[in-house]
């Protein structure tokens, strides 16, 4: 659905997401990144009332958390000015903000990825317009394989840092600075104060919870057995892919991460059975209760650490 056509109601008014048109005589140059994260973030903010500050990426079958906001506002990737549109199993393809407590919050339920034929500057889009937004704070979470023995199937393990073998990075080109600087530090990827937040807020809930390093592949296809022991050669615990662009773009525009994976599956070779996407999304819904439980206790504190 085109931007121009965009429309919904807001008590008695109706509004229409336009893109902006060419004075008569006039030539309009193409919006940049910036402006087009600066659109669609205006958009989101004429539905509803709410300014969160944190925002959260749910990836495959972990979007039921965002079913939990209190009065929330739904908006379709569809209807939003330039958004990206799910296409994988098990990911819903909407925006939903609303509070976790007293904590304003915007959640994407589902996220795009690479495979399904987007640009890295694409994938990352939506952090971009949470920059816009002024949100301060990105959770980021994703179903991966078990790399390490321990991580077996329904484990959550928070990010410690990461592996981008996908071939690509979201700033390659032009560099815009009001998003951030060319050159950032990755050294502190992942918040260390968030990552002993989830530590606390776990072991309170009784939740075994563990930290790994992520291995971020393009895909769509599993690993091999082979690609599984190269990746624990260099230090992996975990595989997936997606995550690794959204930080790199998160951290960019100056926003704290904190990623958190749930291990879905073993990885190639672990067990000796094939991997598919319906074990993904089984185990997913099996940890779910788990899985809120554990983000509405940490959300609040992360809210503080950001004030």
């Amino acid at each position: 659905m085109s931007p121009e056509k965009t429309r919904q109601k807001t008590g008695k008014k109706r509004i229409t997401a336009k893109k902006p048109k060419a004075a008569s005589g006039e030539t309009l140059v193409a919006p940049g990144e910036f402006e087009r994260a600066g659109f669609a973030a205006a958009f989101v903010f004429s539905r509803t009332r709410l300014r969160p500050k944190i925002a959260l990426v749910l990836g495959s079958g972990l979007g039921a958390f965002a079913d939990e906001f209190i009065g929330a506002a739904k908006i379709p990737y569809a209807e939003i000015p330039y958004f990206p549109q799910s296409t994988a199993i098990g990911h819903a393809g909407q925006l939903v903000i609303g509070k976790v407590g007293e904590v304003s919050v915007a959640g994407m339920q589902g996220r795009v990825h690479l495979y399904e034929g987007y640009t890295a500057k694409e994938v990352v889009f939506p952090i971009r317009v949470f920059a816009r937004m002024g949100v301060k704070a990105v959770i980021l979470t994703n179903a991966a394989g078990g790399i390490k023995r321990e991580f077996t199937q329904g484990k959550l393990v928070v990010i410690g840092d990461h592996v981008n073998l996908q071939g690509v990075n979201p700033l390659t080109g032009p560099n815009d600075e009001r998003f951030g600087l060319r050159f950032h530090d990755m050294t502190n990827a992942y918040d260390r104060t968030f990552r002993e937040i989830v530590a606390s807020g776990a072991n309170n809930l009784g939740i075994t919870m563990y930290e790994g390093v992520y291995a971020a592949l393009a895909g769509p296809s599993y690993e091999t057995p082979a690609e599984i022991r190269y990746l624990r050669t260099i230090g992996a615990d975990l595989v997936g892919m997606s995550t690794v662009p959204e930080v790199i773009a998160a951290r960019h525009s100056g926003m704290r991460v904190l990623g958190i994976s749930c291990v879905t599956n073993a990885a190639a070779g672990i067990r000796d059975q094939p991997l598919n996407h319906v074990e993904v999304l089984e185990t997913a819904e099996r940890v779910k209760e788990q899985f809120i439980r554990l983000l509405k206790t940490v959300i609040p504190r992360i809210a503080e650490a950001i004030a």
